[in-house]
């Protein structure tokens, strides 16, 4: 009798907790959906293991089985983010176009999962896609006439570049809709108000400030990068046919 007893002890000690799935059925892949759920549901802060065990019907250390860390997770989260921004991209058969297309891409993966984004726009995506967008920028830069130097450091303050704005804009959109919306109508209502007398280039641009929206703002924030790109190829041409170093 007690040999029957201590066998069921070992089966129920063994068996899986009521509700929750073996944890043979995890993946990567459900596991980043999972927690891209949650951020989208919860905010940026409700990511934990414990949450994504039980989104996943499962103990949350078969998670750790997976990721190891938190930062390991944010670190793959950042990955899946780009390959959202990168799927189908192809270079475009001129070097402006090109880079356009990249962080206007940036830009709506940002804004189409912005919890994500605010997690994860400091980190370093380590995917196939992310090298192959990186390749593209650089030889994109190349062909404006930069030279690899200089390539280089452009295509670095480019990508941080539009990644920064697209994180700036997509923690507007964690906001409640009615702080999200008070911002809004105070920041357009202080510049409205301010005192021709005391700020007269202020009051005299008003107007034209609350028409700008978030799309016209990044649009010109990039068309300022890439004039500064072609400004500087064409200096580097100049003083190559001067025969002068272009620094």
């Amino acid at each position: 009798m007690a040999a029957v007893t201590d066998a069921k002890t070992n089966v129920a000690a063994t068996a899986p907790a009521r509700g929750r799935r073996s944890a043979s059925f995890l993946n990567p892949g459900l596991i980043l959906d999972a927690a891209m759920a949650i951020i989208e549901r919860d905010g940026p802060d409700g990511l934990t293991f414990r949450r994504l065990g039980i989104s996943l019907k499962a103990d949350h250390t078969a998670v750790l089985r997976h990721f190891g860390s938190k930062d390991d997770l944010l670190i793959a989260l950042a990955g899946r983010l780009m390959d959202v921004a990168l799927e189908g991209f192809a270079p475009e058969g001129e070097w402006r176009e090109t880079l356009l297309s990249l962080a206007r891409r940036v830009r709506s993966a940002a804004l189409a999962h912005p919890g994500v984004a605010v997690l994860v726009s400091a980190r370093s995506a380590r995917r196939p896609s992310v090298l192959g967008a990186a390749d593209a920028a650089i030889g994109a830069l190349r062909q404006a006439g930069l030279s690899v130097q200089d390539a280089a450091l452009y295509y670095q303050v480019l990508a941080d570049t539009a990644m920064a704005a697209a994180a700036y804009e997509a923690a507007t959109l964690n906001l409640d809709s009615d702080a999200r919306d008070g911002d809004e109508l105070a920041w357009r209502r202080e510049y409205l108000a301010a005192p021709p007398q005391r700020y007269p280039h202020l009051a005299s641009a008003a107007p034209h400030l609350a028409d700008i929206d978030n799309e016209r703002e990044f649009e010109a924030l990039m068309g300022l990068l890439l004039d500064a790109v072609e400004v500087r190829a064409q200096r580097a041409r100049d003083a190559d046919a001067n025969g002068h170093d272009g620094r």
